[in-house]
């Protein structure tokens, strides 16, 4: 850790003043973010040394990161830290288009990245037998992926698949889609239901927000040309992230009925 940041984790923290340790520590935590000291992405070295420099317990400096979390300052990734958050840019999402989020994001220019929360065989639950249409004794590929771009957490998504389609999720690369049209099996149409939500404590960690934010959850069911059911994906949205834009036109009026009503 270079002197700068020993100062960061340090200057204030056990000494000086009243008030409780961790609000001190989280205090200096604030103005080096704030002073870009600490940037976005950046990862936060670990408890241990922090509470080392900071002179404080490990229980201290959890409280601190705990509180920056809970502000949107920090976030944790699953298996690899605690990061500072980048300030997050809304994205339009249409929803008359069937695109995945890699060809999205690179569409805006947007760097990409996917962090895999799970690959595996599974023994299908009963609505992703339902929703797949599946046989007795089919299992299924379950990849989950928390999603990213330009360093900011957007979405976590769980996508479901017949195993028969997909016999080893562990070896695909980071897009699903890419990965079905390589094997001719890209779906080409879908149906989504989006609905409110709340984030629980582990999803909003992943996506950098407060636990009990908003989210955009959606529900799809995919296709493919031949209408056989090819994909079924349950994800949640940041809500602070995402705006789904949609093109509405004038109904035709029933027959027998004129213009004006």
């Amino acid at each position: 850790m270079n002197e700068t940041l020993e100062r960061v984790f340090s200057g204030g923290a056990a000494t000086g003043g009243g008030g409780p340790l961790y609000l001190k520590l989280k205090k200096n935590i604030e103005k080096a973010i704030e002073d870009g000291v600490l940037k976005p992405g950046d990862a936060l070295p670990s408890e241990r040394d922090i509470a080392t420099f900071a002179d404080v317990s490990r229980v201290t400096v959890r409280k601190a990161v705990e509180n920056l979390v809970g502000d949107g300052l920090l976030h944790r990734r699953h298996g690899s830290g605690t990061f500072v958050t980048a300030p997050v840019q809304r994205v339009e999402q249409s929803l008359s288009l069937l695109t995945s989020f890699t060809e999205d994001m690179a569409r805006r220019g947007f760097s990409v990245e996917s962090v895999f929360l799970d690959r595996g065989v599974y023994t299908p639950a009963p609505e992703e037998t339902m929703a797949l249409g599946l046989s007795a004794g089919e299992l299924v590929a379950r990849i989950a992926r928390l999603r990213m771009a330009n360093g900011a957490p957007l979405a976590i998504e769980r996508a479901t698949l017949s195993a028969r389609v997909l016999p080893h999720p562990e070896a695909m690369g980071p897009s699903l889609y890419a990965a079905l049209e390589g094997i001719g099996s890209r779906p080409v149409r879908a149906i989504q239901r989006i609905s409110a939500g709340l984030l629980d404590e582990s999803e909003a960690a992943m996506l950098g927000v407060p636990r009990g934010s908003p989210s955009l959850n959606i529900e799809r069911i995919s296709y493919l040309a031949s209408g056989k059911v090819i994909e079924f994906t349950r994800s949640r949205y940041r809500a602070d992230a995402y705006d789904f834009v949609t093109e509405l036109r004038l109904a035709e009026p029933p027959p027998g009925t004129g213009a004006e009503s």
